[in-house]
């Protein structure tokens, strides 16, 4: 009796229109389109009123052009300045580094042989030296003294 009782049920509730939403949805009907417009036009400045209040008297498109002229004309030339700065910085050092391997014979002097530097508890998987290793600038590990 249970099953037939169960196996009625879902027989009328598969036969029952299904409410809820449908696959495809009509585009241009609806709010899709206004709402969009709306915001390019609170955006370009033509309307003042939109649904969220503005905390400010400025429209979007001041707004909008204030930051533009921020980047244009503050970040972009600081970010020269800067960039001019640096190389200033390591064309100098590059000039004393220079100016010590000339003084001692092409190499540079070495370094104060300090306990706590290039201190190696257990080897890396690679070897002794750091992963990128260049010659130049790092002590190399292998050449124990």
């Amino acid at each position: 009796m249970n099953f037939l009782a169960r196996s009625a049920a879902r027989t009328v509730t598969r036969t029952l229109p299904r409410g809820g939403r449908t696959i495809v949805s009509d585009a241009t009907s609806g709010g899709y389109f206004a709402k969009r417009q709306a915001v390019r036009e609170h955006a370009q400045g033509k309307q003042d009123t939109f649904t969220v209040p503005m905390t400010s008297t400025h429209s979007a498109a001041a707004s909008t052009e204030l930051w533009r002229k921020i980047t244009y004309y503050v970040a972009f030339p600081s970010i020269v300045v800067c960039m001019a700065w640096v190389y200033n910085v390591e064309a100098e050092h590059h000039a004393h580094e220079e100016h010590e391997k000339q003084l001692h014979g092409g190499k540079l002097p070495e370094p104060p042989a300090f306990d706590y530097l290039n201190r190696r508890v257990k080897p890396f998987p690679w070897g002794n030296n750091v992963l990128f290793f260049n010659p130049e600038v790092n002590k190399d590990m292998d050449q124990e003294e």
